[in-house]
């Protein structure tokens, strides 16, 4: 099961920050391997914001949709990830968004594992490098905002 962690420093408001994260469906936009987005629901309530999403990742022929629940804790800045159906048997990321005087860190943690063993040892072994590429992304286009 793949775990990783990625920390950034980057130079807007943490409120942006956390807009742009949960703008799900522009992620086709920006990063690798995303090919589409769809949101079905978004409930924004006192205390938190629920959305339920689906992204499609891949490359062809390995593409594939899966479905997940986002909680964004507005009093902790915290965005939670789980996945509700699809080619996941567990997913949790989770980010972080912490201002400091002149940019905003936000720290990813993210632990998965896919349903077919086979692809789930392919995707350990570049993972790492995967991730950087999209955190690498998320940077890239969070700057430009």
């Amino acid at each position: 099961m793949p775990k990783a962690s990625v920390k950034r420093q980057i130079a807007r408001e943490k409120q942006k920050l956390i807009d742009f994260v949960l703008d799900i469906e522009k992620y086709p936009e920006f990063i690798p391997f995303c090919i589409d987005s769809k949101v079905h629901e978004r409930n924004d309530k006192k205390d938190e914001i629920a959305i339920i999403a689906d992204l499609t990742i891949g490359k062809k022929p390995f593409v594939d949709t899966y479905k997940s629940d986002v909680r964004f804790k507005k009093k902790d800045d915290l965005i939670h990830v789980t996945n509700l159906g699809g080619p996941l048997k567990h997913l949790e990321n989770n980010w972080k968004f912490v201002q400091k005087e002149n940019f905003t860190e936000v720290h990813f943690d993210v632990d998965f594992e896919i349903k077919n063993k086979f692809l789930d040892m392919i995707m350990a072994k570049s993972f790492e490098f995967g991730l950087s590429k999209i955190a690498d992304a998320f940077q890239k286009k969070a700057e430009s905002l």
